[in-house]
């Protein structure tokens, strides 16, 4: 009885922490969505029309529409834009030129958020590494209270120092660097 208690009590308590943590990133993307210029509202909106089968649908219905007519496989219809057909395509191609910059202004503001919340997720793991850190040093304060010799533990030791951010910087530049020199050697070598 008491194990289901204490279950229960752990779901709900596990429940809250996730609704918090949407709630969280919930509120830092509507916060950025007020942000938005009316540029970007009228990007994001036309995305999300441009983005839909409905969209696709109107786009195949009329381009078929167009071909039909101007084959003239329907009697009596007059071509106004016959095979190769030069007035869709340039159509085609200014329609293609709106949606890619639509799509791009969303994708930039998309990927602003992004950046906002890897940053934040960076502090928070960065707090997270000293918050743990700190109760290693009391845990370990018990042990030697109790006793127990944890100097032998070299790798308890090294976990016990303080992180440093600068080197897991340089050490992460290095591999970045290493990488991007690779790739331009197997580029000159293909």
């Amino acid at each position: 009885m008491s194990q289901n208690i204490a279950s229960t009590e752990k779901n709900r308590y596990l429940q809250n922490n996730l609704e918090q943590n949407r709630e969280i990133i919930r509120s830092l993307k509507t916060r950025q969505d007020e942000k938005r210029s009316l540029a970007e509202k009228i990007a994001d909106f036309m995305t999300a029309i441009f983005g839909s089968i409905v969209f696709l649908l109107i786009n195949v219905i009329w381009f078929a529409i167009w071909i039909v007519i101007n084959l003239k496989i329907i009697p009596g219809s007059v071509a106004f834009d016959p095979f190769p057909f030069g007035l869709l395509t340039m159509i085609v191609s200014l329609e293609a030129i709106v949606l890619a910059i639509f799509v791009l202004i969303s994708q930039n503001r998309s990927s602003k958020i992004a950046d906002l919340r890897e940053e934040i997720d960076l502090q928070v793991d960065m707090l997270t590494e000293r918050e743990l850190t700190k109760v290693m040093h009391l845990v370990c304060a018990i042990a030697e209270k109790q006793g127990i010799d944890l100097t032998q533990d070299k790798e308890l030791q090294i976990m016990l120092e303080p992180t440093s951010m600068s080197k897991i910087e340089h050490a992460l530049e290095k591999q970045v660097i290493g990488m991007t020199q690779e790739g331009s050697k197997s580029d000159i070598d293909d």
